[in-house]
């Protein structure tokens, strides 16, 4: 099996950071990749090796697929780690990292193209086993199918672009009336956002929970599900707060679902780290997507289940067995990850600038990745997370209790961050007594702005 010795992160910020250390840990070297813009970074001094790839838009670094080569390449670099976002989901760039003889830390090609095509994602949902949302049996191509479908599948439905993701490229329709405005509207959002008009349909869940489920699985047909967590806190389809395990769930319910994921993995020949999305409505489950990449939640699931999905990626990358069977996954305690913006926490509007001061905080069972530091300038280029504070605790109360005190402890001036809403979540009755679904935020966030 080809042994890795050097990984070049094609990534930036918190998760390049956190690739580095994992690399250290299993005595790797690191090499980091940075636009003009990133020279200052952390991950950019905490590697080995950096190189320069282009300029600050992302299109002409982070995205710029021969510049990552290149450095790989020049570098001697064994293996590419994409992280999340960027080049972590593109086909057709794993196809030319594999042709230069360089190892792509992440699934195949075949397989990201797959499921990275929600009309294609669908089908081999139900050929593996999983439940899905009643719809389309492939894409609507026009007003005509759109009229047709919604009438088998019943209002309300949501018309969904095939390339989508993120969030982006939906949009509920919820009587006949609104389909004709409703469907040219989508067709041409996928269109600008994604290159590809193709569109498919569901039916419209009304209040579901977010719920997903953790899978690596290795070259030898071995596979472990890490369990779920509960990413119901979102605004604007962008998650906001997640845990794990998702307290709502009967024991059975969980059990159930590990054993219907892991037959599924197991028969679409899934390799390396994964997550099996679904939406959660009255005791049942329903497939929404697959992730074909880390998650930027993944810290809440190493809190609880003890594990390093990064170490663990390489390990498989590198063609080792797991080395454990489904049985050694056992979960201790809670774990709840919330994710710290750059932004305004009533307009959400990005707010850049120069962080200066920061003090993160600390104790048992605290974690916080960040590639923040005093002095350090957020640049108004990229994604306004600047860093994920993880908690863990034997239960969920004290998990509560705990984060409370994490975020006033977490000190970040000189931008304004999401820090306040953090605190007003946990301290809100619905989200302690897990009266939430994926609508409740948004319609907290509403009531707050009449008060």
């Amino acid at each position: 099996m080809p042994q890795i010795r050097k990984i070049l992160i094609a990534n930036r910020g918190e998760i390049a950071l956190r690739i580095i250390r994992a690399c250290r840990d299993m005595g790797i070297r690191s090499v980091a990749v940075y636009s003009t813009i990133d020279k200052n970074s952390a991950h950019v001094h905490l590697a080995d090796e950096s190189v320069c790839i282009g300029p600050a838009s992302a299109r002409e670094s982070y995205l710029n697929e021969s510049a990552i080569l290149t450095a790989a390449l020049l570098t001697n670099a064994d293996a590419i780690h994409p992280g999340y976002g960027f080049l972590s989901e593109r086909a057709g760039f794993v196809d030319k990292v594999e042709q230069h003889g360089i190892i792509w830390i992440g699934p195949t090609s075949k397989l990201i193209a797959k499921m990275g095509d929600k009309v294609e994602a669908k089908k081999t949902a139900i050929k593996c086993g999983l439940p899905v949302v009643p719809g389309s049996d492939g894409s609507v191509d026009n007003l005509s199918d759109a009229l047709e479908w919604a009438n088998k599948i019943g209002y309300p439905v949501m018309l969904k672009a095939a390339a989508g993701g993120g969030g982006k490229g939906m949009r509920p329709v919820f009587a006949e009336s609104e389909m004709a405005e409703a469907f040219q509207m989508t067709r041409a959002e996928a269109k600008n956002g994604f290159g590809d008009d193709t569109l498919y349909m569901e039916k419209l869940l009304t209040h579901p929970r977010h719920i997903e489920f953790q899978v690596l699985a290795d070259q030898h047909g071995n596979v472990v599900i890490f369990g779920e967590r509960d990413c119901s806190l979102q605004r604007k389809n962008q998650k906001v707060m997640e845990e794990c395990p998702a307290a709502a769930l009967t024991q059975k319910q969980r059990d159930d679902m590990i054993e219907t994921c892991k037959k599924a993995v197991k028969k679409m020949k899934y390799t390396n780290a994964g997550t099996l999305e679904f939406m959660f409505e009255d005791g049942k489950f329903y497939f929404l997507e697959m992730n074909t990449r880390l998650q930027v939640e993944h810290p809440a699931t190493e809190m609880v289940y003890g594990v390093d999905l990064v170490r663990e990626q390489i390990r498989v990358a590198s063609g080792e067995e797991l080395g454990y069977t489904q049985s050694n996954v056992i979960p201790n305690g809670h774990a709840i990850e919330f994710r710290i913006n750059a932004e305004d926490p009533e307009t959400f509007v990005p707010n850049p600038g120069t962080i200066t001061q920061y003090s993160v905080p600390g104790g048992l069972g605290i974690r916080v990745d960040s590639a923040c530091y005093p002095g350090y300038k957020i640049p108004p280029t990229y994604d306004s997370l600047i860093a994920k504070l993880i908690v863990w605790a034997p239960n969920r109360p004290a998990c509560i209790m705990r984060a409370q005190r994490a975020l006033d402890e977490f000190v970040i001036d000189g931008v304004k961050t999401t820090i306040p809403l953090q605190q007003r979540l946990l301290g809100n009755k619905d989200v302690r007594n897990l009266n939430i679904d994926n609508t409740w935020l948004e319609k907290f966030l509403a009531a707050s702005k009449n008060d």
